[in-house]
């Protein structure tokens, strides 16, 4: 199931992709602007979506929706979130042996002024 969700993934990408460099920007006609006729398009006044944006705006909610399927199964096969602790560890651990108290150093005898 994985992989078929990640060749969709990938596939999907590469048209979203292409599907971008295709379109045009807004300021693509803003020659024409100036004497052409066409001085709408200066502005952004673009009308409807055409097909190649429509086209764009599926194919990526496609390609989110497909990125969340994969983030869910493998957020379900990586399995416990804490790692196992092996039995060596679990035993107790070995008594600390007891150290002799440290004497008291000797008085240092006062400097005479």
């Amino acid at each position: 199931m994985i992989e078929v969700i990640l060749v969709i993934d990938i596939l999907v990408a590469i048209a979203v992709v292409a599907l971008v460099l295709l379109q045009q920007g807004k300021g693509a006609d803003m020659g024409a602007a100036f004497g052409a006729g066409a001085s709408a398009t200066l502005f952004g006044s673009r009308g409807s979506s055409n097909f190649l944006t429509r086209a764009t705006a599926i194919l990526a909610t496609i390609f989110f929706l497909a990125n969340i399927a994969l983030a869910y199964f493998a957020a379900q096969q990586s399995g416990p979130k804490a790692p196992a602790v092996p039995a060596a560890i679990e035993q107790a651990p070995a008594p600390v042996p007891a150290v002799p108290p440290v004497s008291e150093p000797p008085a240092v005898p006062a400097v005479p002024k």
